[in-house]
């Protein structure tokens, strides 16, 4: 099997900032960083709507698992956290609109913040391509 390594940008200015990539493939296996709800121009998509920041938490890991090789079909794992775990419903819908299919493990956890304090959900994703 091949471990070479791969790193995936999506060009975040967080990324060169804290040092870690948006999506690390080594072999068969990609890993997403906790992936926020950034929009194109840097500013917060979907201020107060954790179903549409899900959204485009999912758009933006999808696109990175295809920078890597993989798709969301190889999807193992996803995880989600959310500011307010009462609203782990939105969260899940926009979840399920993506992976019903696939079935990932996941997890739901509450967190008390994250950098922006309009960031009501984060998404991690690991995938093993077939």
């Amino acid at each position: 099997m091949d471990d070479t390594r791969q790193t995936v940008s999506s060009g975040s200015p967080l990324e060169p900032q804290i040092g870690f990539s948006r999506a690390v493939r080594v072999g068969r296996h990609v890993a997403v960083a906790g992936t926020a709800p950034i929009g194109e121009d840097g500013s917060t998509v979907g201020p107060g709507d954790v179903h549409a920041q899900t959204v485009r938490c999912l758009d933006i890991a999808e696109q990175a698992l295809r920078d890597a090789g993989a798709s969301v079909a190889d999807v193992t794992r996803t995880r989600v956290m959310l500011t307010d775990i009462t609203l782990w419903k939105e969260a899940a819908r926009a979840h399920g609109e993506r992976f019903a299919a696939v079935r990932p493990v996941t997890t739901f956890v509450e967190v008390s913040r994250f950098i922006d304090p309009d960031w009501l959900v984060e998404v991690e994703v690991d995938a093993v391509i077939g």
